[in-house]
C-alpha cells in the first residue's frame, strides 16, 4: 500500500472512531454534528484533530478532547493524537449533517 492509500484508510477509521462519540448534551455524534473542522493525519501516525464545542459554556470543554484524544489513539496505525478546541468560526447547525438533522426533527 502507498502512503495515500494507508492515509485514505486511516481517515476513513478515524471518522468512524469520531461517529461512535457522542456530544454529552445532544443525542447526535460529533461527527454529523459538525463539531470536527478538521483532521491533519502524519505520516508518522500523528493525528492533529482541530474542533469546536456547540457553546463556549459547554460543561465538558475541558474534559472532552482528552476523551476524543483517547478514543482515536485506539486506533492501531495512530502514534498519537491531540484535539484543539477553537471556537472560530462559531458552531452553528448550518454545520450537522442532513442525517443529523433529521435525527434531531430539524427537517
Amino acid at each position: 500500500m502507498d502512503v495515500q492509500t494507508d492515509s485514505h484508510a486511516l481517515h476513513t477509521d478515524l471518522i468512524e472512531v469520531l461517529r461512535s462519540i457522542y456530544d454529552p448534551e445532544i443525542p447526535v455524534n460529533i461527527y454529523d454534528l459538525g463539531l470536527i473542522y478538521g483532521i491533519d493525519i502524519e505520516a508518522d501516525g500523528v493525528v492533529e484533530i482541530e474542533m469546536t464545542l456547540t457553546a463556549p459554556g459547554c460543561p465538558v470543554a475541558e474534559t472532552f478532547p482528552g476523551i476524543i484524544e483517547a478514543a482515536v489513539e485506539q486506533i492501531p496505525e495512530v502514534s498519537t493524537a491531540h484535539v484543539e478546541v477553537v471556537w472560530d468560526p462559531p458552531w452553528t447547525q448550518d454545520r450537522m449533517t442532513e442525517d443529523a438533522k433529521l435525527q434531531l426533527g430539524l427537517l
